[in-house]
């Protein structure tokens, strides 16, 4: 088993069990849907937490030519996994209540949840970074504006109660997300 096998085990563990909770949260809001007031706003980012998780256990991958470990890069992105499982972890109660006012819960959590989004891609720009320094990956055109939207978004959501707000951020959120990766894509059959 190589180095990065190794290493993409537990981040594997991580990432899967964030994955894990949203999916549960997610049965469990529709197991009790009868009970339950469901927040759009939230269910998007459920979506978009499992989407992000996935895009970067997908980025992970380009670590596999990386040849010589350290282990302050071994340590970073697996604080990466742990910030991206903490992420998905705000968005249910581990001891999630049948008749559960979601609104409520997200915004009690709102403050952390967009906190927590920001410290993410504050990670993910050193990740890139590093990516680029050691030769694992180029860093992608466009992603410092991508990277600045996000950021804004993140900043926007601690600092804004407003619930109109919080109704566009999730889809601003998903919309500039889908875009990359779409031009990504693009780029890479076109490249």
């Amino acid at each position: 088993m190589s180095v990065f096998e190794y290493i993409g085990v537990l981040i594997s563990v991580i990432m899967g069990l964030g994955i894990t909770h949203l999916v549960t949260g997610t049965s469990k809001l529709i197991q009790h849907r009868s009970e339950v007031r469901l927040y759009l706003p939230h269910m998007l980012w459920t979506l978009n937490i499992l989407i992000f998780i996935l895009l970067i256990w997908w980025g992970m991958f380009n670590w596999n030519g990386h040849e010589t470990w350290f282990a302050h890069e071994y340590l970073f992105i697996t604080l990466y996994a742990i910030v991206m499982f903490f992420l998905a972890s705000l968005l249910y109660p581990w001891d999630m209540a049948n008749d559960i006012d979601v609104r409520e819960h997200f915004f009690g959590n709102r403050t952390w949840f967009f906190g927590v989004l920001l410290v993410a891609w504050g990670i993910d720009v050193l990740a890139t970074l590093v990516k680029a320094d050691v030769g694992v990956r180029p860093v992608p055109t466009g992603y410092f504006g991508f990277i600045g939207i996000q950021m804004l978004i993140a900043i926007i959501g601690i600092a804004s109660r407003n619930r109109i707000v919080h109704a566009i951020l999730p889809t601003s959120f998903l919309v500039i997300v889908l875009s990359l990766v779409l031009f990504s894509a693009q780029n890479q059959i076109n490249g």
